[in-house]
């Protein structure tokens, strides 16, 4: 499974207002909520959960909140930009521009790792992360996305 097999175009929002933590999450997981068909309560409450086992701000800008549903019958991936930056309690202190907001079902362990790796793996790489800081809309993110997908053995 590929992170393209998993984004939407709703799931994407170009242009995050939210200025804190909380706000960020709520604003990604409406959509995603929605297209899932789950609960956005639910879904919020399982992202800050696991965001007080400790912040998902990975450094360099980036932020992968994620959880696990057990309503979600498949996984989704949702992507904000914030142009101004949010203070996230990055691991390096940094604002975070780029958020993926992944949420996997409850049963799927290995998925919702293997997405994790192939996100953390691809915002290694500066190219990528500044491709996806200047698209303009949510076909230009999963363009960018399938671009550096790798293929399937």
């Amino acid at each position: 499974m590929k992170l393209s097999d998993v984004i939407r175009t709703e799931t994407i929002l170009m242009n995050l207002a939210a200025k804190e933590k909380v706000s960020v999450i709520q604003e990604l997981a409406e959509p995603a909520a929605k297209t899932g068909n789950v609960r956005l309560e639910e879904m919020i409450r399982v992202i800050l959960e696991r965001e007080r086992l400790g912040s998902t701000g990975i450094g360099k800008g980036i932020a992968i909140p994620h959880g696990k549903l057990k309503a979600l019958q498949e996984p989704m991936l949702g992507f904000g930009i914030s142009r101004n930056g949010v203070d996230f309690d990055s691991i390096d202190g940094l604002p975070v521009h780029l958020f993926f907001l992944l949420i996997t079902p409850e049963n799927a362990p290995g998925i919702h790792i293997k997405l994790l790796s192939q996100l953390a793996r691809m915002m290694k790489n500066e190219l990528v992360k500044n491709r996806l800081l200047q698209a303009q809309d949510a076909g230009q993110v999963i363009d960018i996305l399938r671009a550096e997908e790798e293929p399937n053995p």
